[in-house]
């Protein structure tokens, strides 16, 4: 099983980021021929109990969501993406990789290949709203109390996820 990278975001000027969840970055989830990606990564998402899964690209801009964590897995290209709001970081991505934004994480794409596709998908009963301002008092709470993913979106049950957000703070 793929051990991912782990990165928390303070707020970054007007994006909330996660108080308390890591950004999960899974560096080559997948292997083999690239045209199959998307087909596997709807697949292993469904197989995970994971919902409303979508094809499609990462839009240009700054926006985050406060009624779900979301999972986005690069089918093909690459992209260069920034993460955590305006003072987040920017990361190389490849067809393989799957990023896991808990929510209330910034994300826009900066630029990508001609090709780029992402397959995104969301826990059960969370739905992504997309937010392109500061949060309000009820937004934030939303975001502080949304239910955890009962399965890693890859994984399952026994997946890095369940272990690294079941007491919603970042690995030691």
């Amino acid at each position: 099983m793929l051990e991912p990278e782990t990165i928390t975001f303070p707020a970054s000027d007007w994006v909330p980021n996660h108080p308390r969840l890591p950004v999960l970055i899974y560096r080559q989830a997948l292997s083999g021929p690239s045209a199959q990606f998307a087909d596997l990564l709807e697949e292993r998402f469904l197989a995970c109990g994971w919902q409303g899964t979508w094809r499609n690209g990462i839009f240009p801009y700054q926006h985050y969501h406060t009624g779900a964590h979301e999972v986005l897995g690069v089918a093909q290209g690459h992209a260069r993406v920034l993460i955590g709001g305006p003072n987040g970081s920017v990361l190389e991505v490849k067809a393989g990789d799957c990023l896991v934004l808990p929510a209330g994480t910034g994300h826009m794409k900066l630029e990508a290949t001609g090709d780029f596709l992402v397959v995104g998908s969301y826990p059960p009963g969370q739905d992504a709203d997309i937010q392109t301002e500061a949060p309000d008092t009820a937004q934030q709470h939303r975001i502080d109390t949304l239910p955890l993913p009962k399965a890693d979106p890859l994984f399952g049950a026994d997946g890095p996820l369940v272990r690294l957000w079941t007491d919603g703070s970042s690995p030691a």
